[in-house]
């Protein structure tokens, strides 16, 4: 038996998966526009201490900034385009803050999943102010934010910022500790590259009593399989191709 989990079935992954810039406002909308009720977005923290969103340590991928993003004030943040490398329809496209996302999602009455991703050396700094304000945030909401890391300290430190809301532990690689990892961290599931998993290991987990969600899964018939094998939730960028009724397809 699994733990309590209140997510669907279909998370799109960095809000608009392949269809929008990533982790921008644009990218919730699209999440939307589809039919999607949640979606997964990445948070850290400016020097300043703002929380925004953005997946990789540096600018340069998917904004029109250079250097490492942790590393500037937020009014410098703030001006980057962080739409034109995706394409010019969403030029001007900014670096969205968290609370920005939280009134998104209420307006689309989403579901999230924050993942807390630190800039190298802020793990403990990130994972407490991310879930301070998630807590804070999404207080009204009626489905908690589910957090996620592959941080440990991150998600330790979230733990004891706000132990009402429920984790994930993110895994790219498995370990035969990553389990009692999870307990330490009281987490409700594991967060797994989806390659990791097989039928067994699937079965060992969630006789383990972890929920599952499994990323990126942008084959249909792997889908299938995975759900099959009991698979809680999918993270995918194909959000046009597995769509919220695909579990029921």
């Amino acid at each position: 038996m699994t733990t309590f989990w209140p997510y669907p079935t279909i998370v799109a992954h960095r809000g608009g998966g392949s269809l929008a810039p990533e982790n921008t406002l644009a990218a919730i909308d699209t999440g939307a526009r589809y039919g999607h009720k949640m979606v997964e977005i990445d948070a850290k923290l400016s020097a300043d201490g703002q929380i925004f969103l953005l997946h990789d340590d540096t600018l340069e991928r998917t904004t029109s900034g250079h250097g490492v993003a942790g590393k500037l004030r937020w009014d410098e943040l703030n001006p980057l385009d962080a739409g034109s490398w995706f394409d010019v329809a969403f030029s001007g496209e900014r670096l969205p803050l968290l609370a920005e996302v939280a009134t998104r999602c209420a307006q689309h009455h989403m579901m999230i999943n924050i993942e807390i991703k630190p800039t190298v050396g802020t793990d403990i700094e990130t994972g407490r102010a991310v879930a301070l304000a998630a807590g804070a945030m999404w207080s009204e909401h009626e489905v908690p934010p589910l957090l996620s890391s592959f941080s440990v300290d991150a998600l330790a430190a979230a733990l004891q910022a706000a132990p009402q809301l429920p984790r994930g532990l993110l895994l790219d690689e498995w370990d035969d500790n990553c389990l009692e990892r999870a307990r330490n961290l009281q987490c409700g599931a594991l967060h797994l590259n989806h390659e990791l998993l097989t039928e067994d290991r699937t079965s060992t987990i969630l006789d383990a009593g972890f929920a599952i969600l499994a990323y990126t899964v942008n084959s249909p018939y792997r889908a299938r399989a995975l759900l099959a094998w009991g698979v809680n939730s999918l993270c995918t960028d194909r959000i046009d191709l597995i769509g919220t009724d695909f579990a029921h397809s």
